[in-house]
């Protein structure tokens, strides 16, 4: 493999993290005792020409754990009943069991130590799941327990904007507000974004990084 192909790969660009887009809907704020209803996972890749794109793609309803709050005013906002049988709900376990398969085979592919969480205000997506696989007695969980990359974090540095929905118009995306609140929808428009952001850094020659090359002997005695 050549520098520059050894440099555009997906296990270089990150320090060795496997980027994974995530998005939850919930019956609240508080990942210890409201209900997960719903999780999407987009993972990604790189090109040869190490631009980063979408790759395999996971949507799950979730059925709300045993004695899981559900509050009225978050379920109005998500729009979502967790009473209706035709959401085909799984549970907590099931979903990221999936979801987890999936993304430690990506890592794997892809010659990544291990994964982290892509998404808009991370920290809230992340301490669902978290909690989520926690309460599932999952122990092989793939993600990094702290570490996220957040879309809000660097839209507003790239963009000016840290709502999703306005950076991705400013990004030059389509962005229906019609559809937002959904697990899936939202993932797909973050993983979108994530990868211009990345890209855009790319086309404007952020990345690879200028080799620097080793002082001579006479500046290393300066």
């Amino acid at each position: 493999m050549s520098e520059s192909n050894a440099l555009n790969a997906l296990h270089q660009r990150f320090r060795g993290f496997y980027p994974v887009v995530i998005d939850v809907e919930t019956a609240g704020f508080n990942a210890k005792t409201d209900a997960l209803l719903e999780i999407a996972a987009i993972t990604l890749k790189m090109d040869e020409e190490g631009w980063l794109q979408r790759d395999e793609t996971l949507h799950f309803h979730v059925e709300p754990f045993e004695g899981a709050i559900l509050n009225p005013d978050a379920l109005a906002f998500t729009g979502i009943d967790p009473t209706n049988p035709l959401r085909g709900a799984v549970s907590e376990y099931e979903a990221l069991h999936a979801i987890f398969k999936m993304v430690r085979k990506g890592t794997k592919e892809s010659g990544c130590n291990r994964a982290i969480i892509v998404a808009h205000n991370a920290t809230f997506d992340h301490s669902f799941l978290m909690a989520a696989a926690e309460r599932a007695g999952l122990k092989r969980n793939p993600f990094h327990p702290f570490a996220t990359f957040d879309t809000a974090a660097l839209s507003g540095l790239v963009l000016g904007q840290t709502v999703l929905a306005k950076a991705c118009i400013a990004a030059g995306m389509a962005f229906d507000s019609t559809q937002a609140h959904s697990a899936l929808y939202d993932t797909e428009q973050t993983a979108i974004l994530f990868c211009e952001l990345v890209n855009r850094w790319k086309r404007l020659g952020g990345w690879p990084l200028a080799m620097q090359e080793a002082p001579a002997e006479d500046d290393a005695a300066l």
